[in-house]
């Protein structure tokens, strides 16, 4: 059960791996398009079929339909990569249980955006995680859990290909145990003691990329490469006219100083750098994106963007 391409590198290694795939579950196809006319099937719905895999999409996992079909398939055990939560009917209908693969270490960074937060937070390790899922989400027995660095330089769009390929290989692993009888699952209250602070992972929505430029030099840092390449951190950028228009920005470098200029205050030779003022020091822009246009490096954004000394971030 999946649908986004971070699920897809868990099916492909099942498949590759030899084991028997009864079915896939995944989201309906989603309408794109200018008028929303066309429908485009989800990365796993696409390889599935590829493979000559049986797709099930329903609308609802509590239809009586959907739930005829998926017994009908008798599966012996469920896993779930990027997917939604599930009823206790489904969850609980192979003889083996449901299992899912978290891209965190659990118990921390519970929710749908475990990557973005980790890296937001300037985490400098996180991990993948599988567990039985149970009725509350993200709390299940936890089976098996691997970790990786997160770099300095990493955005979240590097650790998500990270996680991607390290969990696929940490979902055959946790099947071999299970078909094999030999896994010893741990309630996740056992690692309380050694946690200082839980941190959620909730839902990002566009008002949470908006970049807070009061905050600290490596807090803007870690908030905009935790959202890059997507969805993005965005500012709004105000002329001395009055003017305003949206900006994301993808790639930074934060550079540590004092100085005497007001927040969101932007210094630049109008040809090779745009710094941004924050309270200890700079945030120089790198990769940039004008709202109704394509991404650029500063150096182009600067040749068709004169007097940006006029604007200030918001």
């Amino acid at each position: 059960m999946g649908t986004p391409e971070f699920a897809v590198e868990s099916l492909k290694a099942l498949v590759e791996g030899g084991y028997t795939i009864v079915g896939v579950i995944t989201m309906p196809d989603k309408p794109v398009g200018k008028h929303q006319s066309t429908l485009q099937a989800s990365p796993v719905k696409q390889y599935a079929l590829s493979q000559g895999l049986t797709v099930l999409q329903p609308e609802k996992l509590k239809d009586e339909v959907f739930l005829s079909q998926l017994k009908s398939l008798q599966p012996d055990l469920q896993i779930v990569v990027a997917f939604r939560m599930l009823p206790e009917v489904v969850w609980n209908m192979p003889r083996f249980g449901t299992f899912n693969l978290h891209g965190s270490l659990l118990p921390q960074y519970r929710g749908a955006a475990p990557i973005n937060w980790a890296v937001i937070n300037g985490e400098t390790e996180t991990g993948v995680t599988t567990f039985f899922l149970t009725h509350e989400i993200d709390t299940g027995k936890i089976i098996l859990q691997k970790r990786i660095p997160i770099l300095d330089t990493d955005n979240v769009g590097i650790v998500h290909d990270k996680l991607m390929k390290v969990g696929a290989g940490l979902v055959v692993e946790t099947v071999d145990m299970i078909l094999s009888d030999q896994v010893k699952a741990i309630s996740q209250e056992q690692f309380y003691a050694d946690i200082p602070q839980l941190h959620p992972a909730p839902k990002i929505f566009k008002q949470t990329c908006r970049i807070n430029w009061n905050q600290s030099n490596k807090k803007v840092y870690d908030f905009i490469r935790g959202l890059s390449p997507y969805p993005s951190a965005w500012t709004e950028m105000k002329s001395k006219d009055g003017k305003s228009a949206v900006l994301k920005i993808y790639e930074t470098e934060k550079h540590p100083a004092n100085h005497k200029y007001n927040v969101g205050t932007l210094l630049s030779d109008n040809k090779s750098y745009i710094d941004v003022a924050v309270p200890d020091g700079y945030i120089r822009l790198l990769s940039i994106q004008l709202a109704g246009k394509k991404r650029l490096n500063i150096t182009d954004f600067l040749n068709g963007f004169k007097q940006i000394e006029n604007y200030t971030f918001h």
